[in-house]
């Protein structure tokens, strides 16, 4: 099978560099969207799922740090390198505060960038492999197999559905903690729109009926967040 190619979101004012950037990181099997100012790159972003941002610092509309601190209150693991012409210590420490993987300055080599995100996009893969290593939970008296999209109670098994089966997996994941809404809306269904959020809201109430049997066992709604699976420490 045909691995799935990473998506770029590229930020960048300059029609020509930014141009030539996507064209050379296309042609290395990568998805890229090109937006021209801050305002643009945040609609986007909240619109798609991207692997990885691609930021320049000085842009019209919302600058690059600003643009940063917006993506990272939408998703704050997405990696993101800043791509700038300002090459001072205050603006670097700036960028790297903002949770910035990497601060290029202007020019660099196209080649080595490509080398640099590849490597970013590795690490992350690995991580999300690592984090679905794990396929059987126990949530109250439910038995919970991922792997098989199976969720058992005293003898009775529901054979989930994909979207169910991933978002309950999210949910085991954060158990007893904050799945921000957002995350699961682009893992799952690829961006978080109003209508993929209906969407996710009707998964939501078909899980809260397979779990309804354990009173003690709840999906609760934080309000303009995410959801929060509660289940009793053992």
């Amino acid at each position: 099978m045909e691995k799935e190619k990473s998506k770029v979101l590229l930020v960048e004012d300059d029609t020509n560099f930014g141009l030539v950037l996507k064209n050379f990181l296309e042609l290395n099997d990568l998805i890229v969207e090109l937006c021209r100012d801050g305002i643009l790159g945040l609609a986007a972003f909240r619109r798609e799922k991207f692997d990885i941002c691609l930021l320049d610092v000085m842009m019209p509309n919302m600058d690059g740090f600003t643009l940063a601190e917006e993506i990272r209150n939408v998703d704050p693991d997405v990696p993101l390198f800043f791509l700038s012409a300002k090459s001072m210590k205050d603006d670097i420490l700036n960028g790297y505060k903002l949770g910035a993987d990497d601060y290029i300055t202007k020019p660099f080599d196209s080649d080595v960038l490509l080398h640099k995100i590849k490597a970013v996009l590795k690490r992350n893969q690995e991580l999300n492999e690592k984090q679905h290593s794990q396929t059987e939970f126990k949530i109250g008296k439910y038995e919970f197999n991922s792997k098989i999209r199976s969720l058992t109670a005293e003898g009775n098994t529901q054979t989930l559905s994909p979207k169910e089966n991933e978002l309950l997996l999210m949910l085991a994941e954060y158990k007893n903690d904050l799945l921000p809404r957002e995350q699961a809306l682009k893992r799952i269904w690829g961006s978080d729109t109003y209508f993929n959020g209906r969407s996710m809201d009707v998964y939501i109430a078909k899980l809260r009926k397979y779990l309804k049997d354990d009173s003690a066992v709840e999906i609760v709604n934080i309000h303009g967040m995410g959801f929060r699976l509660v289940v009793p420490e053992s």
